[in-house]
């Protein structure tokens, strides 16, 4: 079934009105007909429900609200501090990091990024990519894709999180399983990935400083991009599943 996020002022007495691009995908693109039910995601109270279609036009969809659905959002509140990648390789990690339940992203300037930022035109980009993964994937919730941070405004971030773990790939005595292990009851936990360079020791001393915990995620290297995913998963499986 599909699923569509609008803001609070579209929907009055169990009425929503789904209007532009979203209007016309519904209407062009899907092809659907009054009486197909779908999923209506309210922005601003983060509350999903099931909708029926009443009526279709060409620039709006109106569609009457039948009942509240179940959250599919973690209890705990996940933000990934991503150090910038190419490219490409950020599109796919926003991509399977919404599928996978995370709350918001951050990417970050570190020193061995090739990657740099020119302005917010990307930023704009990948929020679009977010909204897009997390109708696909039925999120209750569109992820926020925040501003270019630098690693000493990730540091004094990191006593904002009940847990802030650093995967790193010098690190051989502390586990991920470990660490998820030894913690409970969190309402959010940052997860801070390295480039394609990997993160700087430097850095690395500079977050633990901060009160982060580094852990090592296997015995083999993990790309950047499949590093946030397979951290996210193991998060998924001890707190979640």
């Amino acid at each position: 079934m599909y699923n569509f996020f609008v803001n609070d002022n579209q929907i009055e007495n169990n009425t929503v009105k789904i209007q532009g691009q979203d209007a016309k995908h519904i209407s062009s693109v899907l092809r659907m007909k009054n009486g197909e039910k779908l999923y209506i995601n309210d922005k601003e109270n983060n509350e999903k429900f099931l909708a029926r279609i009443e009526s279709i036009q060409k620039d709006e969809v109106t569609c009457l609200l039948l009942e509240k659905s179940d959250s599919v959002e973690s209890d705990i509140k996940i933000t990934l501090f991503q150090g910038m990648p190419k490219s490409d390789k950020m599109e796919y990690i926003i991509q399977k990091a919404i599928e996978l339940g995370i709350y918001e992203i951050v990417p970050v300037e570190m020193k061995n990024c090739i990657f740099k930022l020119k302005d917010n035109k990307k930023i704009e980009r990948w929020q679009t990519i977010a909204e897009s993964a997390a109708k696909q994937s039925k999120r209750n919730i569109i992820p926020k894709i925040r501003n270019v941070e630098k690693v000493s405004e990730l540091k004094n971030e990191i006593k904002d999180y009940d847990l802030a773990i650093i995967a790193y790939e010098n690190e051989n005595k502390t586990t991920i399983k470990q660490v998820l292990k030894s913690r409970n009851n969190l309402s959010n936990i940052a997860i801070i990935i390295g480039p394609e360079g990997g993160i700087d020791k430097s850095e690395v001393s500079e977050l633990t400083q901060s009160g982060a915990i580094v852990a090592t995620l296997g015995k083999r290297i993990l790309r950047t991009e499949t590093a946030s995913v397979a951290m996210l998963s193991m998060i998924s499986y001890e707190y979640e599943l």
